[in-house]
């Protein structure tokens, strides 16, 4: 399905500024669906050009004309309420109705007002009244919203619903004035207070005329013993916030929204509690009728961001523990190392030296990171250079990598890089004859799921009467255990075209 921005390139030609308060539109249109408990729909005029095609045919191309003389009109965009039974259970985007059928939306653009039909429709066996709104910029109209409410459910004026529905109409008249939603960005819209929430309506003065049970219960946690109805809002609200600043801030927001000025949401805190603050100005025909004030508690969501943050933070402490003690054990082997008088012992203390230092690695990354992600490309470029340093000192090898690993889980990383070094050490310790310069390469390719490995080295080759399998070295011994017991991979050896051997890993990552 198309998006919104793509439906108006492709059938009108709306400027940016028009198409980026469309866009606004939509952004802020849950909340009018939710309060007027009704489907809203957003349609823009098209007009048919009549072209004459190659063997006498014709083809009609939709272009944006004068919105009074549409012909037919195309939805672009829908939003059904949370709080009340849908009117349009179909996916309406991308239908078109001509002026007949819905004339309504032709009457909003002359008249530039909001109009209402006086009888219901039947839509899919409902009964639907309609209202169409001008969405209008300037002195111009850009679209019509039609507001669609399902009346197969009679409702029972309450005072929620009747705070609601005024709410409603008074952005909706801010809509055909131009005036609502703002110039400014409505950045965070999306994740603002719903009017489920929390609604709080006042009038001119300030003082709350509707508090819903919610916005009750917000108010509650921050502190508020009694009802709120009768107060002054922003006074209330700075008495209850701890932080000073945030307690002026709050305050002023609600008195510019009286002024008749947009702000974005706030987050407040008071006694352990928070509270998501947005203030709307209500002017409908530029009239002063005080404001709307959305809340969210958002307490618990707030500690199981911190209890997160807090989990983070003892995983990485672990990992960067966990580093520090490789480190030590990795200091005492090598000590070992240089107090052994037998070169087998020595060189097997220093092989695990290599082997430990690559896994503490791994756990460093870690530590610095808040997810459980290695970037393995600058994983590998520091083991490696550590590898070729400690290879054998007949050997003048040089090590590079070529490709990209991406990021892997740390569940892959640890026994990938330990394959790797045992890859390489292998390569520089037999694959060149003393004293003779050479590479081994270390090439990584990503694609269709898979990470496929090659170690490569223009060594010396694969010595006659080689068997993987049955090979006895260590280090391919323990390479050919990671790779089936924790990879699901295996080894393959084979000649490099132009003399040398490689080693190629070929690593499922999908079912990772």
């Amino acid at each position: 399905m198309s998006t919104l921005s793509e439906l108006l390139a492709e059938y009108t030609r709306l400027g940016s500024e028009a198409v980026e308060h469309l866009q606004r539109v939509v952004a802020e249109w849950q909340l009018l669906a939710d309060m007027s408990f009704a489907d809203f729909l957003l349609w823009v005029p098209l007009l048919s050009e009549q072209r004459t095609a190659a063997g006498g045919g014709s083809s009609v191309t939709p272009l944006l004309g004068d919105p009074a003389t549409a012909v037919e009109w195309l939805c672009v965009a829908q939003a059904r309420p949370t709080t009340a039974p849908t009117a349009h259970p179909e996916d309406a985007v991308t239908a078109r109705v001509t002026t007949e059928e819905n004339p309504q939306l032709r009457r909003a653009v002359v008249e530039r007002r909001i109009c209402r039909e006086e009888d219901p429709r039947w839509h899919l066996e409902v009964p639907v009244r309609r209202e169409t709104i001008p969405v209008r910029r300037g002195t111009s109209v850009l679209a019509v919203l039609s507001r669609d409410t399902n009346l197969a459910m009679p409702r029972v004026p309450s005072p929620l619903e009747i705070a609601y529905l005024g709410s409603a109409s008074d952005l909706c008249q801010m809509v055909a004035d131009g005036t609502f939603p703002p110039l400014a960005s409505v950045a965070g819209a999306d994740t603002s207070p719903r009017a489920g929430d929390g609604l709080i309506r006042l009038d001119v003065h300030g003082h709350v005329a509707y508090a819903s049970p919610n916005a009750l219960s917000a108010y509650h946690r921050m502190g508020h013993a009694s009802d709120l109805v009768g107060l002054p809002l922003a006074a209330a609200t700075r008495a209850l916030v701890s932080d000073a600043f945030d307690a002026a801030e709050a305050a002023d927001r609600i008195r510019t929204a009286l002024d008749g000025r947009h702000s974005l949401r706030l987050e407040v805190r008071a006694r352990g509690a928070a509270m998501l603050v947005r203030a709307l100005p209500l002017r409908p025909r530029g009239t002063a009728a005080g404001a709307l004030v959305l809340v969210r508690d958002i307490t618990d969501l707030r500690r199981r961001d911190l209890a997160l943050l807090s989990k983070d933070a003892t995983i990485r402490e672990i990992h960067h523990r966990v580093k520090n003690n490789l480190q030590t054990v990795a200091a005492l082997l090598r000590l070992q190392a240089r107090r052994t008088s037998i070169p087998e012992a020595r060189r097997a203390l220093t092989e695990s030296v290599r082997r430990v230092d690559s896994i503490a690695l791994v756990h460093e990354s870690l530590s610095g990171s808040v997810s459980e992600l290695v970037d393995l490309d600058e994983l590998v470029d520091t083991v490696l250079p550590a590898i070729g340093d400690g290879a054998t000192a007949e050997s003048r090898a040089k090590v590079r990598r070529d490709g990209s690993f991406g990021t892997l889980p740390a569940a892959l990383a640890t026994p990938l890089v330990l394959v790797l070094t045992e890859l390489v050490h292998n390569a520089l310790a037999h694959a060149f004859e003393p004293g003779r310069t050479g590479e081994v390469c270390v090439t990584a390719h990503r694609c269709d799921g898979r990470l496929d490995v090659v170690v490569a080295d223009d060594g010396v080759g694969i010595p006659p009467g080689f068997d993987l399998e049955r090979s006895a070295g260590l280090g391919l011994q323990i390479v050919r255990t990671l790779l089936g017991s924790e990879l699901d991979s295996s080894l393959l050896v084979r000649a490099r075209p132009g003399g040398g051997t490689e080693a190629v890993v070929s690593l499922p990552l999908h079912a990772r």
